[in-house]
């Protein structure tokens, strides 16, 4: 009994990088501060959304590799290395020709467990404050991530795929109760819709949810809103960071999850018969 409540709780780290033009120092730094957290206890750690190099469509041909490459065979190694569970945060990838917003997830033994390409590219225009457009130079990915840890399964999404409900809706029907979103928000949507874009999706949905961001560089082309955050399946803020480099963790509960489910069983009253969101085939 005793084992089965540990299992139901584990230490989740999210590692809020400051991301410089030097993709060695980036990886060196990121390398060094996934180390850190598993030596605090972490079992499962993520890096934010483009870890190996500035934010920036200008900046995604020049960074872009393979995978495996650099930046993930650092990932892989340094997952074994400590016996964690590691979401890369993202890179950009190239493949084909084509380049891509890329999350790699490694297990404790190193394997490539998902790669998550953006679904959601981020192309917005808010007059007088951002306009950016990751289409120019990005592909959108086509399928879904989840994988699965001896605590619970994970679903994964990028930055921009937190905005769209229905996304978080599937990965929960197929199982997921911890969702992690390595991002970037600026500084005119962070502070508008960072937070409450997650303490949504994880209300809605009874889950975990986790949002990994770079740290805050006044002086970048785009300046994150940092922030990173854990929020519970009661809609609470229970770990969120400042705008500086840090590690932040929290525990992440699957008992106190099946309890807020048992004490507001919104999915056993969904209404099936009026509507669903449905996985399409391939």
């Amino acid at each position: 009994m005793q084992a089965a409540r540990a299992m139901a709780k584990f230490r989740l780290a999210l590692v809020q990088l400051s991301v410089s033009s030097v993709k060695a120092d980036n990886l060196k730094r990121a390398s060094e501060l996934v180390k850190q957290a598993a030596q605090q206890g972490a079992q499962i750690v993520a890096l934010p959304e483009c870890f190996n190099s500035p934010y920036g469509t200008k900046f995604f041909s020049e960074y872009a590799e393979n995978i495996p490459g650099q930046s993930t065979q650092m990932l892989s190694e340094v997952a074994k290395e400590c016996g964690i569970f590691l979401i890369g945060g993202s890179i950009p990838e190239e493949d084909s020709g084509k380049l891509y917003n890329t999350c790699t997830v490694y297990g404790p033994d190193g394997t490539l467990l998902a790669k998550h390409r953006k679904i959601h590219l981020f192309n917005i225009d808010v007059p007088g404050k951002i306009r950016f457009q990751e289409s120019e130079t990005l592909t959108p990915g086509d399928s879904f991530s989840t994988f699965d840890t001896p605590y619970c399964k994970i679903g994964v999404g990028i930055c921009y795929d937190i905005r769209f409900a229905e996304l978080a809706q599937i990965y929960t029907k197929k199982g997921c109760q911890l969702l992690i979103y390595p991002g970037a928000f600026n500084m005119t949507t962070g502070p508008a819709h960072w937070e409450l874009l997650q303490r949504a999706r994880a209300l809605d949905n009874q889950v975990y949810v986790a949002t990994v961001s770079p740290a805050r560089d006044e002086k970048a082309s785009y300046i994150a809103w940092g922030h990173s955050t854990v929020v519970s399946p009661w809609g609470e803020v229970i770990a969120k960071a400042g705008s500086d480099e840090t590690i932040t963790s929290a525990d992440i509960d699957l008992q106190y999850l099946a309890d807020i489910r048992q004490q507001i069983p919104i999915h056993s009253q969904r209404r099936h018969d009026l509507y669903s969101v449905e996985e399409k085939p391939k």
